[in-house]
């Protein structure tokens, strides 16, 4: 196997792997190695001068994040999935007699930051007063190849961690051993999830699965992955929203249907988009935009306290309060408030005008329903930091959406704005199979102009809306741009473990995985 990519680090890796083999010690053994504890419970646990008869004998596996040569003895970090503990290692009583030889060489001279060792021992303060392993035996579990990047460390604090975006979300693998911080995110996106999880359970709302590949990309306006079924030789779509099957189900008699998804559109990218991203979706029989606008209050209050401990989140140092209620403004006085136009009688040729002199770029693609939302967006959406409801859009930018009870040319439809970018959707959804038709066949008109967002028209749900849907309210809540405020992340890419990325460059120009960067 060629070794012309390796760097000179790495090809003394290897060369350190090769007399580990020479000496009979397997690099990679495979039995199970019983860890009994973890570095996190003996900090918080163990309390010097007490009778510690849980920490007499303990089993802890990680690895060596740093090694401090002592002559006879040694010092070391090793770091779990919890956190850091040092390891304080005695070479008589690691390997007495002639085995000191064979200790010197593997434990100073094979072993390398970054390796995975299995150690027993027991528990002590050492004089510093640092919580520390005495350890008696230690296995190699497995040799690192290829050295991580050293944080820079002074007296035990990392003041200069790893943080080029192109390592850390490319080698998130890499990233997460280096910045433990960064597993904190993710270990509090799960708490987010579950918290939301438990809240619909305790509603006696149903989790359900919706197809992912689709034969129409309904739901939404947004541009889809399109692939190739070859056994069935058609077309098929990646979901870019799963409101119409969840629909269906409320046809078919469920009362409550929730749905944590995984959505794909084919658009840009940017610190609040990924090709690839997570919504959480639920309809409720019998209920309209107003119960919903009260019960997400309620979910996000929870959320927020279930995962930080208050309902208060900071982000790019801004307070951002999910205690409910949220202001109310429907969109038309939003777009007043913010730029001085009332676009309530507007047609699309005066949009256009209006758009002109707020020097906002529109195509000839775009219908009234884009325009305003091209002006809301350009003008009105950064201004609204605490959580807001904006409420009763334009019939022309809500083809999924009830017609307002009381309002002519308006739907009931809310979003919810927070740090000026929207985090929920909802509706009072249309169940009129004829008026749905009719938006549909709007759709595909803008479709014919250009507009590649525009939607299909799905026949079969209109088969199921004439079977009769009972009134409904739903909602999609941006899982992962939720997930940034309540972690504080300033970039939807710090909450994906793997967000998308371009292809490496190979050393022969081609796309692909490269060997050494």
């Amino acid at each position: 196997m060629s070794t012309s990519h390796l760097s000179e680090q790495e090809l003394i890796r290897r060369d350190k792997l090769a007399e580990l083999n020479q000496l009979g010690i397997d690099a990679y053994p495979a039995p199970l190695f019983p860890v009994s504890i973890t570095a996190a419970y003996i900090k918080e646990n163990y309390k010097e001068g007490q009778n510690n008869a849980d920490f007499a004998d303990v089993t802890l596996a990680g690895r060596i994040v740093r090694s401090r040569d002592m002559g006879k003895a040694s010092f070391a970090d090793l770091q779990d999935s919890t956190g850091r503990i040092q390891m304080y290692i005695k070479r008589d009583e690691i390997c007495p007699g002639e085995d000191k030889k064979l200790y010197d060489k593997v434990w100073k001279h094979l072993l390398d930051l970054g390796d995975i060792v299995g150690v027993k021992g027991f528990v002590f303060t050492t004089k510093m007063g640092e919580i520390s392993i005495h350890v008696k035996e230690f296995t190699l579990l497995t040799k690192s190849l290829k050295p991580l990047p050293v944080p820079k460390e002074k007296e035990g604090e990392t003041f200069d961690t790893v943080t080029d975006p192109e390592f850390r979300y490319r080698q998130r693998y890499a990233d997460l051993v280096i910045n433990p911080q960064v597993k904190d995110v993710f270990v509090r996106r799960t708490k987010m999830i579950n918290a939301m999880r438990s809240f619909l359970n305790e509603q006696g709302a149903i989790e359900v699965d919706t197809p992912v590949l689709q034969s129409i990309p309904g739901g939404a306006a947004a541009r889809p992955f399109i692939t190739h079924h070859n056994a069935l030789d058609m077309p098929l779509y990646l979901r870019i929203a799963n409101e119409l099957y969840l629909k269906r189900l409320i046809v078919g008699g469920f009362d409550w249907v929730y749905e944590f998804s995984r959505n794909f559109r084919n658009e840009g990218m940017d610190r609040t988009h990924n090709p690839e991203f997570t919504v959480l979706e639920f309809y409720v029989a019998y209920k309209d935009y107003l119960w919903m606008m009260e019960t997400t209050e309620a979910l996000l209050e929870r959320t927020a306290i279930a995962t930080n401990g208050t309902s208060i989140v900071t982000v790019e140092g801004k307070e951002i309060d999910f205690k409910a209620p949220y202001r109310r403004i429907t969109m038309y006085d939003a777009i007043k408030e913010y730029t001085g136009f009332d676009i309530s009688g507007m047609d699309e040729a005066a949009l256009r005008e209006v758009c002109h002199k707020l020097s906002i770029h529109v195509e000839p693609s775009m219908g009234k329903g884009k325009l305003i939302d091209e002006i809301f967006s350009s003008k009105c959406e950064e201004h609204f930091i605490q959580p807001t409801f904006i409420v009763d859009y334009p019939v022309e930018m809500s083809p999924l959406t009830k017609k307002h009870r009381t309002t002519p040319g308006l739907v009931e439809r809310f979003e919810l704005m927070v740090n000026g970018k929207e985090i929920a959707n909802a509706y009072s959804e249309l169940n009129d199979p004829i008026d749905q038709r009719e938006r549909f066949e709007a759709q595909l008109q803008l479709m014919q102009r250009g507009d590649d967002e525009a939607m299909f028209i799905d026949y079969d749900f209109l088969r199921a809306l004439e079977y009769g849907m009972p009134p409904t309210a739903g909602i999609g809540f941006g899982i992962d741009r939720i997930c940034m405020l309540m972690t504080g992340q300033p970039s939807i890419q710090d909450v994906l473990l793997f967000p998308q990325m371009r292809p490496e460059i190979r050393p022969d120009g081609l796309a692909g995985s490269v060997e050494n960067t």
